[in-house]
């Protein structure tokens, strides 16, 4: 061990020490209690019947609809992004055999010009 860091070892404990020793001596138990949180409900779905099934199936689980259909205009590509990054970065569970088909339905709802 470098002799620099014996010295930061020996402060960083001596620092420590009073925290340790003042809790336990105070006798503070750390306690936990449950939550509740209400979410507001919608029962408002994506348009369009059967089309809408695997939109309405995959992504109400987080979106409500009405966010989903204000969002702006995005191409194919745009839509195929995003859903891609549903999957991959927050670990949303579609299934890949829906993807052509959330993303065909979110590009038809506001064709790009």
């Amino acid at each position: 061990m470098p002799k620099m860091m014996l010295p930061r070892l020996a402060l960083t404990a001596l620092c420590a020490f009073p925290l340790i020793r003042g809790s336990a001596l105070a006798g503070e138990v750390m306690r936990f209690k449950s939550v509740s949180v209400e979410l507001p409900q919608s029962d408002r779905a994506f348009p369009g019947g059967h089309e809408a099934e695997a939109v309405n199936n995959n992504c109400l689980a987080c979106h409500s609809a009405g966010m989903v259909l204000t969002q702006p205009k995005r191409s194919k590509a745009e839509w195929t992004e995003t859903v891609n990054k549903m999957i991959h970065t927050y670990k949303a569970p579609i299934d890949e055999t829906d993807v052509p088909t959330i993303v065909a339905y979110l590009a038809s709802m506001k064709p790009q010009p």
